[in-house]
């Protein structure tokens, strides 16, 4: 039933190309390495959370199977009952025979349930079988190994499991530690090489012999030990695969704990044809434990190691266990873990912590969250800050304020002039919305839930618009159709810019899918601002636009009834290329408004519709399009390199007039590979 599921979800592998590569309109420039790997990763993440959504469908269905099986249990159980009270009455042979009819009924029903044993069977990583979907889409980024540094893949990139290492093509398999050429690689640009290679190993704290001191590090070979994950080794390692791939010729014996001399010499077979000889580097990959990711673990690529040693020895455990010795190549980016006490999410224990903190909350105590802000850049320091915020003092300077007039609020302000539609009828589900095909709700997005439950609910991939539950809706706040009504979850700063003035970053980790914010500000037909000057802060509600692909933008696919669209007076050639409606957050808004752009963005925008369904008027979300690290500070060197929340502000170049009717040119700062330069 589940790869029935899955093929109906997930579709055949050529319309998966499709959606990938979209709608070629012309010429598609060419994209930079590292954008090609967050395109595959976001593809990894997308199969995952489907593949989440259908292992969901299979235990609920599961569950009421067995809900139905114990009632009929229940219910047989009952006239076995019965029937023992009538043998004092009724004739014996008669009650007897009741009792055995009973009994045969409920060895029949005893053989309907569902058995423990499938239920075990059944898959429960969706991970794996996402990079089998991967595999089957050709949409892996290396399908070929490589010696070295992979393009796109710096050093300190998180991998949030082993499976996005296998999606990419950074290391190929998910469960062993060293990854390596096979005698397969000897023909072709290799073909110099002597086969098996090492090219990449992971260091998880697996083994118990293993021995980490950043720059070198002491590498237990693969295999031998309990995979019930306590780290001991129950049988000898064997010099083959992984463990011949990292070999060095060894010249020297070693007097081993036991008192017995090993020797291991492994020939090479022509000049320079192993790790050593060669020089050839392994990438090398250190897993931690982290408690947002679904696997429990994350992985930072800390470069490239050469092997210096070789040998085998007792272990720990008295078996056999094949050592290496790996020493950190030099002129590479500082180490991120270990070496300098990487710490994800480090959260100030107390706001005299915070440096630079001009503001404890820009919300005034609205968001269930305090935001803080902190500028490092300016002298005397700006706050963020608006009528409601006072001014503090900080090192005997008075902050001045940053946006005057500027008001927190976390709920739209409605014009005058602008009349919401009344609420629709929504769903007869009660407590939340499990069945897809029965939801009201669900029908609007193809019968299908847009969220998956996991981490408070995460969206599996953008759509043209998405239907959540309303205020008319049976279910419940829990209902995971109401994923992006329950506010700021996630700890946020906002803080000051060299260039792009104030910007937004997370103290936490934030799984791609995850809503982020909701733009928030004044919402107001567009035709009462084409008179405000300088005013960046308006964001078009461009929903319809963006399904219709209109104005340059990006066509989102996805099966969904809008009725809206069918009242839609598609002769108004003004209204069909300029939205009716914006959000004004110059005056007031919330966090949202800080959120820069970039050319590549962390985040993508998300038009929701609830309470009603005109498109015109949609809420405007921002989801995470990537799983986004937390901040990070390092200790020693006393540096923050955290990624900034940013959006593609959908701005076509030589699109902005001035008030003199030129066109008007803003410089684009974000930094990012395949930045365009211009904003606008």
């Amino acid at each position: 039933m589940a790869d029935k599921m899955v093929n109906q979800v997930l579709g055949s592998t050529e319309v998966q190309k499709e959606v990938t590569l979209g709608d070629a309109g012309g010429v598609v420039p060419e994209k930079s390495a590292t954008v090609k790997v967050k395109d595959t990763l976001r593809l990894f993440n997308k199969f995952y959370l489907q593949l989440v959504q259908v292992l969901s469908w299979v235990e609920e269905e599961l569950r009421c199977a067995k809900a139905k099986v114990d009632e009929k249990v229940s219910q047989g159980s009952k006239k076995i009952l019965k029937a023992q009270r009538l043998i004092g009455d009724l004739e014996e042979d008669k009650a007897r025979k009741e009792l055995n009819n009973n009994r045969k009924h409920r060895a029949i029903i005893n053989k309907e349930k569902p058995s423990e044993d499938v239920d075990k069977k059944k898959a429960k990583r969706p991970d794996l079988k996402a990079i089998t979907k991967m595999f089957e889409a050709n949409a892996t980024m290396y399908p070929e190994k490589r010696i070295g540094d992979l393009p796109g893949i710096s050093v300190g990139h998180r991998f949030y499991s082993r499976a996005e290492m296998v999606a990419v093509g950074f290391h190929s398999h998910w469960l062993n530690g060293i990854d390596y050429m096979g005698q397969s690689y000897r023909k072709g640009e290799y073909h110099n090489y002597t086969f098996p290679l090492a090219v990449a190993i992971v260091i998880s704290g697996m083994y118990e012999d293993d021995l980490d001191n950043a720059e070198d590090v002491i590498y237990t070979g693969q295999g031998g030990h309990d995979l019930t994950g306590n780290k001991r080794q129950i049988r000898d390692q064997k010099l083959e695969r992984g463990n011949l791939a990292l070999k060095v010729q060894l010249t020297q014996s070693q007097n081993l704990l036991n008192g017995v001399i090993l020797w291991a010499r492994v020939g090479c077979q022509a000049m320079g044809f192993n790790c050593v000889e060669q020089c050839v580097p392994v990438r090398v990959v250190r897993g931690h434990e982290c408690a947002s990711s679904y696997c429990g673990r994350v992985y930072t690529y800390d470069g490239l190691y050469k092997v210096v040693q070789y040998w085998a020895e007792k272990g720990l455990s008295g078996f056999t266990v094949f050592k290496y010795r790996l020493r950190r190549l030099e002129g590479q980016p500082i180490l991120t873990t270990n070496q300098v006490q990487f710490s994800y999410g480090r959260v100030p224990q107390s706001v005299a912590e915070i440096r630079g903190l001009v503001c404890e909350d820009i919300s005034g105590g609205q968001e269930d969250v305090p935001i803080p802000a902190t500028n490092l850049v300016d002298d005397p320091p700006v706050a963020p800050s608006g009528k409601k915020i006072l001014r503090l003092q900080v090192k005997k300077k008075t902050l001045r304020d940053g946006d005057e007039g500027y008001t927190y609020c976390k709920s739209l302000q409605i014009a005058k002039n602008v009349k919401l539609p009344a609420n629709v009828s929504g769903c007869n589900c009660q407590g939340t919305c499990v069945d897809p095909r029965t939801c009201a709700c669900a029908k609007l997005n193809g019968s299908d839930f847009p969220y998956v439950q996991l981490n408070g609910g995460r969206l599996i991939e953008a759509r043209a618009v998405v239907f959540e539950c309303g205020p008319n809706c049976g279910c419940g706040p829990g209902c995971v159709n109401r994923t992006s009504q329950r506010g700021i979850k996630h700890r946020l700063e906002v803080f000051r810019t060299p260039k792009k003035g104030w910007a937004v970053r997370s103290w936490d980790f934030i799984p791609s899918g995850t809503p982020v914010c909701e733009y928030i500000g004044a919402l107001v037909r567009t035709e009462d601002t084409d008179h405000v000057c300088e005013n960046n802060y308006i964001f078009d509600i461009d929903c319809l636009q963006t399904m219709r692909g209109l104005g340059g933008r990006e066509r989102r696919l996805g099966d969904v009834s809008v009725p809206a669209i069918n009242c839609f007076d598609g002769d108004d050639q003004k209204s069909e290329s300029v939205p009716e409606f914006c959000i004004d957050a110059g005056s007031t808004g919330n966090i949202a408004r800080f959120i820069n752009h970039s050319c590549e963005p962390n985040l993508f925008v998300q038009c929701v519709l609830s309470s009603h369904h005109d498109v015109k008027l949609a809420r405007v979300m921002l989801f995470a399009a990537d799983n986004i690290p937390p901040m990070q500070v390092f200790r020693r060197v006393q540096a923050s390199l955290t990624p900034e929340l940013t959006y593609d502000y959908g701005y076509a170049l030589d699109s902005v007039y001035g008030p003199s009717g030129k066109i008007k040119q803003m410089p684009c700062y974000c930094g990012a590979v395949d930045c365009r330069k211009r904003l606008f």
